[in-house]
């Protein structure tokens, strides 16, 4: 009836709330048949109660400063570069969408970063808007031909302190062109080290790269074993579905033998869930599986499944800038948040 609509309270959205009266009096909702509490309510029960420090308020308050411009909280600098490659066999688990939004995520924290695209297809270079067209200098020159990174380096125009080796269509051929070439496995890793704004606060100064990031092709070739030579860390996506462990066996064997005979360095310590879907029980299995499996090297925080995420590609963009106050976006800004408070694992 009109008149018991009218009596109903309204919600944030402007809707009638589905209410009852109980037998005390208190309204109850009329789908699950618990009484309804309204933020005053909490506040009368709670004399610490602030509506302001709940999830959805941070997360409001994020997207409003992010959209005025201002820097989100910063996160202290790491004592030396940390050196992630970004990698898994499979394709398709989100590899390069985590590297350019963790990268831009980084820089919003307050952070140098610098982004390696090893994969021929360019895929983070048009995600940070920078020149990848055949002949354009990156990391074809810096492998193959031995070119400095600083003669290579491209700034993001997007992301301030944000810098890019691109990635063209030529380092196609760099796998065949570099079986002759003697230590082939470690023509990154000699390049990352001459360059004068990457290693520890006392050696590379103010102006150093704080984070390199890595991006892999989905292939075990000697472009992934040039990464795995030249990082420290190791950062895996998987995507939360049946087959995300498939290939894993093989990549960790790999790592394994990396580690015995050319780094000891590389560890492991970071596993991303990405395309996480909380509404299926598929989702929280794969996630349950491998949290008991990495324990705490799987980050606190999934990246949901988000449009978002997906265009912001197709406008040259990383989803941080292209809408940076969508779950998207503000995941990606969490789980660079725990990687940045974590420290790094020798």
């Amino acid at each position: 009836m009109a008149g018991d609509h009218e009596d109903r309270p309204a919600d944030a959205t402007g809707d009638a709330v589905s209410r009852e009266t109980g037998l005390d009096g208190s309204d109850v909702s009329r789908e699950t048949g618990f009484p309804v509490r309204t933020a005053a309510d909490l506040a009368e029960l709670d004399p610490g109660f602030d509506d302001h420090q709940t999830p959805l308020a941070k997360a409001a308050h994020h997207s409003v400063l992010v959209r005025q411009g201002i820097q989100s909280q910063r996160v202290p600098r790491p004592r030396e570069t940390r050196v992630f490659v970004v990698a898994n066999q499979k394709g398709g688990v989100g590899k390069t969408t985590s590297t350019v939004n963790i990268a831009a995520a980084l820089t919003q924290l307050g952070q140098r970063v610098l982004v390696v695209d090893l994969d021929p297809q360019g895929n983070a270079s048009t995600a940070l808007n920078v020149e990848h067209r055949q002949g354009t200098p990156g990391t074809y020159e810096v492998l193959v031909e031995g070119a400095p990174i600083a003669d290579v380096l491209a700034p993001c125009p997007d992301c301030a302190g944000l810098e890019v080796v691109p990635a063209t269509i030529d380092l196609a051929g760099a796998e065949i062109e570099l079986v002759s070439v003697v230590a082939r496995e470690s023509r990154l890793k000699k390049a990352l080290t001459a360059h004068p704004r990457i290693g520890s606060a006392a050696d590379a100064g103010e102006d150093r790269f704080d984070y390199v990031l890595i991006d892999c092709p989905p292939s075990l070739g000697l472009l992934t074993l040039n990464a795995l030579v030249a990082g420290a860390e190791m950062l895996i996506p998987i995507q939360a579905e049946y087959y995300a462990l498939e290939g894993l066996g093989q990549l960790l064997s790999t790592v394994d033998m990396v580690r015995a005979h050319l780094n000891p360095e590389l560890a492991v310590s970071t596993i991303l869930l990405t395309m996480y879907d909380a509404r299926t029980r598929l989702a929280a299995g794969v996630a349950q599986e491998v949290r008991e499996h990495f324990g705490t090297q799987v980050l606190k925080t999934a990246i949901p499944r988000s449009v978002r995420v997906s265009e912001a590609p197709s406008y040259a963009q990383t989803v941080m800038t292209y809408d940076p106050g969508s779950p998207g976006a503000l995941s990606y800004l969490e789980a660079a948040r725990e990687i940045a408070t974590r420290g790094s694992l020798g």
